[in-house]
């Protein structure tokens, strides 16, 4: 019995807490870049601003975010992914916490710029350490899991942060998310094992060499314009999901919590679904039905007008489990491009 246990035991005791830091990391990193949008409709009101000034707000992080991630790739293989995560990672959560203590929106904007500077680039090292842990046919797996931060942060953080900035102000949000990232930090630093198997294959370069050795390879090329397009498709609505909701579609504010709470509910069960399907029927037949199903979806979603609370709810999940069908196949299929020796700066 404890033999066919083990055999069948896809993960083994290192990998799964492996996941579960890289799912602790995204959630920390998700939830500081979409709890932008549930606190849309407050931010506008409170600080005073347009819609086109918070609009700067939410594109701050992204455009510091893309910068940081030229800058880091020409170096990014020539360290220990551990060092460079808990690194990243101490810059990501001090942005978080300037965001914090913001007092008003310069001052936010900037925070904004800070936080997307360290935490754009984290992503690109959480998808090195899990090429570099896991083999690709069990990586569909491994990012649905992954992915499930994605819920999470819908399940328990967008409605936490919600209630705090209701009942202490925008700042609480932004300040739970750091007091939360200080702690997994410190499990990283304490129980995390280097991960420097790259550094053996890593050509000597200098980092401007090593980057413009990595444009000139069209795979790369691909899968960085394939990463660009997904972000984009796959974030473009959802800064202004909130102030949507509430001002045309008429969903009342205090009932906003709900349509996340729903929605990230769902993804739990389906993140991990859809990453076991990617590694059974294939990873790019899972992308083209989450792809064909969120063409199908967007053009509904963004012309509702007054409507009924519970096909709010359908719609919504049906959209973010679109989401989830595209991410996750295409994560684990584009982390196979890069070899092994440039997955960190790919």
């Amino acid at each position: 019995m404890n033999k066919d246990m083990i055999k069948e035991r896809v993960f083994s005791r290192y990998q799964v807490f492996v996941i579960l830091i890289v799912s602790l990391l995204q959630f920390t990193v998700i939830l500081d870049f979409i709890v932008m949008a549930p606190l849309g409709a407050q931010l506008i009101r409170i600080l005073k601003i347009t819609p086109s000034q918070f609009g700067w707000v939410v594109s701050a992080y992204a455009f510091s975010a893309g910068i940081a991630g030229i800058l880091a790739a020409g170096f990014a293989d020539r360290f220990d992914r551990k060092k460079m995560l808990l690194f990243f990672y101490a810059g990501f959560v001090g942005g978080t916490l300037l965001c914090g203590i913001a007092p008003g929106y310069h001052f936010l904007l900037a925070a904004r710029v800070v936080t997307g500077l360290f935490g754009g680039v984290l992503f690109s090292i959480n998808m090195a350490i899990v090429a570099d842990l896991f083999p690709l046919e069990k990586r569909g797996r491994v990012m649905g899991f992954v992915q499930m931060a994605f819920a999470v942060s819908q399940v328990a953080g967008i409605p936490m942060g919600l209630f705090l900035a209701g009942k202490y102000g925008w700042h609480m949000p932004f300040l739970m998310i750091a007091g939360f990232g200080i702690p997994v930090g410190v499990v990283i630093f304490q129980w995390m094992k280097p991960i420097d198997m790259h550094l053996k294959e890593r050509a000597a370069q200098r980092p401007l060499v090593h980057l413009m050795n990595t444009a000139s390879q069209m795979r790369y090329v691909r899968a960085f314009v394939a990463t660009a397009l997904l972000s984009t498709g796959g974030f473009l609505m959802m800064p202004y999901s909130s102030a949507f909701l509430v001002h045309n579609v008429g969903v009342d504010e205090k009932v906003l919590p709900i349509v996340f709470v729903v929605a990230g509910f769902v993804g739990l069960f389906t993140g991990p679904l859809i990453g076991k399907f990617s590694d059974r029927i294939g990873k790019f037949r899972m992308f083209v039905a989450g792809s064909v199903l969120a063409s199908l979806l967007v053009p509904i979603m963004t012309h509702l007008s007054i409507t009924p609370l519970w096909e709010v709810l359908i719609l919504n999940t049906a959209m973010y489990t679109a989401v989830f069908s595209r991410m996750i196949p295409s994560q684990a299929m584009i982390s196979g491009v890069p070899d092994a020796k440039d997955r960190g700066r790919s």
